[in-house]
């Protein structure tokens, strides 16, 4: 029996998560939180708002599957890797803005960090039992969103009901609009270098319409491997839950018999620049990772309200990344005062 604190139980990833849970007997849901809905009598221990380390003390759970959107999911997670309780993680801003520090509370605490995102999940999978000096590269995936072709002058005048109406994927809000704006790509580009200990001249981005190839790896003798699928949320939740049983989804398997055409392209950097400004946060290191982290929740959030055109959220997270001073965070409270000055920086591009 494995018990299970869910994070976040109330979004996408969560209501798929107890799907999971629910259909393994194996699986015990021994809390949840969610941010805002009530979810009484969902776990023996529930909470909605308030501090989330403090039903992760409480339930003592064997892994964390945070589930939550944006930095808010940080403690949480520093929570799971201090301790050494598994992390199933489909936060991926609380590694993107806290990389360096996740990792060293890995490296105490001793426990499995599990990749949640389908696109780390499946290089996860193709890159485990390999060895660092055996791995070329590292190539991430995205469908491109659902502006993927469109000319600039053509986002000019996109509504939030247009953003987030995803060709491939089913997400709550916020990250159907990262995938959008590319936003979405330039944090898992952040995420696979902690996750996989890879520079970023060695992470590449490509388009895949289908959203059928998650991830592939290549490797120094010319071979590459690739993780192929439906877009289904669901196979990367049960990986972690299960881990590393691989136990069985509803979900089936790809019919290569009836015809299977695979598409590659480039991103388009100069109309989706987001992805561009996100590399070259990672590189820059230090708190540029959560500065572009925090200005892109801000400028997401003034779009969805109406509050922001859609092409200005990328020219807010710019402006703010060029007034930032990006010094590294030796501490939590050194990065979320990092993280809050990026957002009044971003509130105040925003509204310029």
């Amino acid at each position: 029996m494995r018990t299970i604190a869910l994070l976040g139980a109330t979004g996408s990833i969560g209501r798929q998560a107890l799907e999971i849970i629910d259909a393994h007997p194996e699986l015990e849901l021994v809390a949840a939180a969610s941010g805002l809905q009530p979810i009484d009598g969902l776990a023996q221990l529930t909470q909605v708002g308030g501090d989330l380390t403090e039903l992760l003390d409480r339930a003592e759970p064997d892994i964390v599957l945070n589930a939550v959107v944006g930095f808010a999911g940080l403690p949480a997670t520093l929570w799971a890797l201090e301790r050494g309780v598994t992390l199933a993680l489909a936060n991926k801003e609380s590694l993107v803005a806290a990389g360096e520090l996740a990792l060293a509370a890995q490296r105490r605490g001793g426990g499995l960090l599990l990749p949640v995102d389908s696109e780390h999940s499946a290089a996860f999978q193709c890159l485990e039992g390999r060895t660092p000096e055996q791995v070329d590269s590292l190539v991430l995936t995205g469908s491109g969103g659902p502006f993927r072709g469109r000319a600039r002058d053509e986002l000019e005048d996109v509504t939030p009901e247009e953003a987030l109406v995803h060709p491939t994927w089913s997400m709550g809000p916020k990250i159907t609009v990262d995938s959008a704006t590319l936003a979405n790509k330039g944090l898992e580009l952040i995420e696979a270098h902690f996750l996989f200990g890879l520079p970023y001249e060695r992470i590449e981005v490509v388009l895949q319409p289908t959203s059928v190839v998650h991830a592939l790896v290549r490797f120094r003798d010319g071979a590459s491997l690739a993780h192929l699928g439906y877009p289904d949320m669901r196979v990367p939740i049960a990986f972690a839950l299960t881990y590393p049983e691989r136990a069985a989804t509803p979900v089936p398997a790809l019919d290569f018999s009836q015809g299977l055409v695979l598409e590659f392209e480039p991103p388009d950097l100069e109309t989706f620049p987001l992805l561009a400004l996100a590399r070259r946060a990672g590189e820059q290191g230090g708190t540029y990772p959560c500065a572009f982290n925090a200005a892109n929740e801000v400028a997401v959030a003034a779009f969805l309200e109406g509050r922001l055109p859609f092409l200005a959220i990328a020219s807010t997270v710019g402006e703010t990344l060029a007034e930032v001073d990006g010094a590294a965070a030796r501490d939590l409270d050194e990065l979320v005062e990092a993280d809050r000055e990026a957002r009044r920086l971003a509130e105040r591009a925003s509204v310029a």
